[in-house]
């Protein structure tokens, strides 16, 4: 009788802790390591306790419990690099997906390319922005509500676009701004806004020459420096790039990374044509992985949530095209979490 009692008492404890414990773990923190010389504000997402509420970022709507009590999670952290002119809110349901298998995320804004300055958006930011990562995972480290319970000596690394270009330089790939300027020279009418961002926008008028005789101008003036650029971290062990800027780099630096990769491209991307940037990485790496290929999806995929309504030339290059359900981005964020799960924990 007392075995059974005890069988029965062990069973209402199990039940009391599927009950009433799982509801204090369920929510997504969030949270902002303010900015020092050392290093830029980095927006942190993280297992924690309380209650998501509805937050509007930006316009974007947000799902997380601001300033939470963190909770042990997994143990790793995953840093992300946003786009060009990007903020942490474009990568919120990724985020929150991360922080239900237990990552803690970090997403440090890019000085000089975000949604508030774009000033050195291009080389200038592509050049900063790897260090710029290094410098979060330091922030993350001396912050005393998360570097008790993390452990980075494998941390995950993810990036899309501008941030897909940082996230092949942290695997080792290596890359010049001339390369930019060469390939404008040779294909600039087909990859026009990979040139020239969203300031132009070719339209079969009778300016067209015009437009691109600029671009051409202001990229030798700006950016024909061949010095190679490259920065690596030890503690960056896994990494995902989506939709990566990638005719600046040496292929030949991206043959054999330096730690896995996996890709991520979208086949309908008129903002960075996947012929010229994703494709040509994928022949040339011989261990990445190709995590997913959106067939319908546009530059935007894998931007969740995503600001409605876009506008203007924006809304061409990032909006998603016609027939894309965006079902599939919420599908590509659990296999980006699947990813890192298998290759950050034990």
């Amino acid at each position: 009788m007392r075995f059974q009692d005890r069988r029965i008492q062990a069973l209402f404890h199990a039940v009391c802790i599927l009950v009433f414990a799982s509801p204090l773990f369920a929510a997504t923190g969030l949270t902002e390591i303010a900015s020092t010389p050392q290093h830029g504000a980095v927006t942190v997402f993280y297992p924690a306790m309380g209650k998501n509420v509805s937050l509007n970022k930006l316009g974007l709507p947000v799902f997380a419990s601001p300033n939470a009590t963190p909770v042990k999670g997994n143990g790793r952290l995953i840093v992300m690099s946003h786009g060009s002119g990007g903020s942490p809110w474009d990568y919120a349901d990724l985020a929150s997906s991360l922080v239900e298998a237990g990552f803690v995320v970090a997403l440090p804004d890019h000085r000089g390319d975000n949604h508030q300055n774009g000033q050195d958006a291009g080389p200038p930011s592509w050049k900063a922005r790897p260090h710029e990562i290094s410098s979060a995972i330091d922030a993350v480290a001396q912050d005393s509500r998360f570097a008790p319970t993390l452990k980075l000596d494998q941390v995950g690394m993810y990036g899309i676009s501008a941030g897909g270009l940082t996230a092949l330089t942290l695997a080792g790939g290596r890359w010049a701004p001339a390369k930019m300027v060469q390939h404008c020279n040779a294909h600039i009418r087909d990859d026009f806004n990979a040139c020239a961002g969203t300031f132009f926008q070719l339209n079969g008028g009778m300016w067209d020459w015009l437009k691109i005789a600029i671009v051409k101008f202001i990229l030798r003036w700006r950016f024909n420096d061949a010095q190679w650029q490259s920065h690596t971290d030890p503690r960056i062990t896994a990494i995902v790039a989506g939709v990566p800027y990638g005719v600046v780099f040496d292929l030949n630096s991206l043959v054999q990374p330096k730690i896995p990769v996996a890709l991520i491209t979208a086949r309908q991307d008129v903002w960075l044509h996947p012929q010229f940037h994703s494709d040509p990485i994928i022949r040339a790496c011989q261990t990445c992985t190709v995590l997913h290929d959106f067939e319908t999806g546009g530059h935007g995929a894998l931007l969740s949530p995503i600001r409605s309504p876009l506008e203007g030339l924006v809304a061409q290059l990032v909006g998603d095209p016609i027939g894309f359900d965006r079902q599939e981005t919420a599908l590509v964020n659990q296999k980006i979490s699947r990813y890192f799960q298998q290759r950050l924990l034990p």
